[in-house]
């Protein structure tokens, strides 16, 4: 009962402070009575109920429940913390916009359905490390394929010379491209790193149920490599980066989410 009400307030917590960003992203900063610290500390307090309501269904007496939906719900959690986190110094909090509603269906996915996947057994550090930087990278690339949808937006409202209505509230361009590199260098680091503990930590990682999983992640890395080395070598901008940023995070949620949706849910089988 408690973890159902905590979910609940979790979820109307997410809400608010999507609604909250939006009409100040719409109306800009004259918002009336909506301050960018209320905003963010809202988000922290549906971050912090997520956390209390994830947490017994992730954390089992046999060690990590991931599941479909607890992994979803998260890869969530640590989208909506590393963009607060990042947004107490940097203008990107207007991705909470489309992701905070995402984190509050995977609240109510997670509470409904906790799933019975992937159990990584407990005192297996060395997995949990591989898994703690997967998940890190994969939160850090998906809210840099949303920069990218919200610099995709921005770029077309400027080539068609409508810079009105809530464009005209976001940073320039070139802060927007400059954080989205920024996003994809650090997942960059963060993928290189689980990539690198996955061959060491994990078992046989090109095993027959493992394969698909390490050759997609192996594809995404490869992507995100050269187009942060196109950005260095002959500086890529604008839709070029766009696309090679959505390939890749296309590739990374093949790579994961793709194959735990077949195999458990349509399947019935642990990945």
């Amino acid at each position: 009962m408690e973890t159902t009400l905590f979910g609940i307030t979790a979820i109307v917590l997410y809400l608010l402070t999507s609604a909250a960003l939006a009409l100040r992203l719409t109306r800009g900063e004259h918002a009336p009575a909506i301050r960018r610290g209320t905003v963010l500390l809202l988000g922290f307090g549906a971050v912090s109920l997520h956390a209390a309501v994830l947490y017994p269904h992730l954390v089992t007496g046999g060690g990590l429940n991931m599941g479909f939906f607890n992994a979803a719900s998260l890869t969530a959690l640590l989208m909506v913390l590393v963009l607060l986190l990042a947004s107490m110094k940097q203008p990107v909090e207007n991705l909470g916009i489309p992701l905070l509603p995402i984190a509050a269906a995977t609240v109510a996915l997670a509470i409904i359905n906790p799933g019975h996947g992937m159990v990584v057994p407990s005192g297996s550090w060395k997995l949990d490390l591989h898994i703690l930087f997967s998940v890190l990278a994969y939160s850090i690339l998906a809210l840099a394929a949303l920069q990218a949808v919200l610099l995709a937006i921005q770029d077309r409202h400027l080539r068609n010379h409508r810079p009105g209505g809530f464009v005209r509230s976001l940073p320039p361009l070139e802060v927007m491209e400059r954080l989205l590199f920024q996003m994809i260098a650090s997942g960059f680091a963060l993928l290189t790193v689980a990539l690198l503990t996955g061959i060491l930590f994990v078992e046989d990682i090109f095993a027959q149920h493992l394969v698909h999983k390490t050759v997609l992640s192996i594809l995404a890395w490869i992507v995100f490599g050269i187009l942060l080395w196109g950005r260095w070598r002959f500086g890529w901008r604008g839709r070029t980066a766009i696309r090679w940023t959505l390939a890749g995070v296309v590739f990374l949620v093949l790579a994961y989410f793709g194959s735990k949706l077949v195999l458990e849910l349509i399947l019935h089988r642990t990945a």
